[in-house]
């Protein structure tokens, strides 16, 4: 009996395909922590500067604001002309962040005691957090986006460096969605405060610190063995997989070649 060369050319592809496997998952990592190009729909020119507004501005803006705002999340004008409001986060990171391991979650009393649970251990773990989760933020006129990144990470317990993000504005402009990168001297609220209560016109979104290469002087050694360990689980998912798909084809040759020769299955 000949056996279908089909059938023989593709069991005898379990090595090539193993390797391919190991490569594509590799790839994908590195691929992963590389930076994209900018597409021309990740840019704008930058704007016009703007005379700062008057405290009569600000209060009518606020009233304006306030009276479209129909979440109950409106903004507060304070008697110095400064003001206190909200603003929602997207975060979109596609690589891991790292924590401290093996510690509970912050609790209410450790937020208004100040208390850092993360100062209470030096093991640290990577993971990646859920894409397009939203965090609110309660912030004032004077905060900047660099604390409002130390915010983030330190409500997420995330110890990387500050530097390894940004803080974007996605806007839509002409059928396009267009992000801008801020700098860390903008001030959220403000720019929340021109755009309206629409989130369709204006949100802000959390995303690597892209700057056209991978700076692998930033990671620590922790940080590098914790994408490698991140890797090789990769690996043994992808290994199994491949190994359970050729075990259902053996047994289907084993059948047709015993159903072949006349004995019983």
């Amino acid at each position: 009996m000949t056996v279908d060369s089909s059938m023989s050319s593709g069991y005898c592809s379990l090595e090539e395909e193993l390797e391919d496997c190991f490569f594509t998952a590799k790839t994908t990592f590195f691929r992963s922590v590389q930076s994209k190009r900018p597409s021309k729909n990740d840019c704008k020119p930058p704007e016009e500067p703007q005379r700062p507004p008057t405290l009569q501005e600000i209060k009518q803006r606020i009233e304006s604001y306030n009276a479209r705002e129909k979440n109950c999340l409106g903004m507060k004008l304070s008697e110095d002309g400064s003001y206190t409001g909200f603003i929602k986060v997207h975060l979109k990171l596609r690589r891991p962040v790292t924590v401290p391991a093996g510690i509970r979650p912050q609790s209410i009393y450790d937020a208004i005691k100040d208390v850092d649970p993360a100062a209470a251990t030096d093991k640290r773990t990577s993971f990646y957090l859920p894409l397009d989760a939203v965090k609110q933020l309660h912030i004032s006129s004077s905060t900047t986006v660099s604390e409002v990144i130390q915010g983030l990470l330190k409500k997420f317990m995330v110890v990387d460096n500050p530097q390894k993000f940004a803080l974007f504005k996605r806007i839509h402009k002409d059928g396009q969605v267009l992000f801008q990168k801020l700098s860390i001297a903008d001030c959220p609220l403000y720019l929340r405060l021109l755009a309206g209560p629409d989130t369709d016109v204006l949100s802000f979104v959390l995303k690597e610190n892209e700057t056209g290469e991978v700076e692998w002087d930033a990671f620590s050694i922790p940080e590098l063995q914790n994408f490698l360990t991140i890797l090789e689980k990769e690996e043994q998912d992808k290994v199994q997989q491949v190994q359970k798909k050729y075990n259902k084809f053996r047994q289907k040759l084993e059948e047709a070649l015993r159903k072949s020769q006349g004995k019983p299955a």
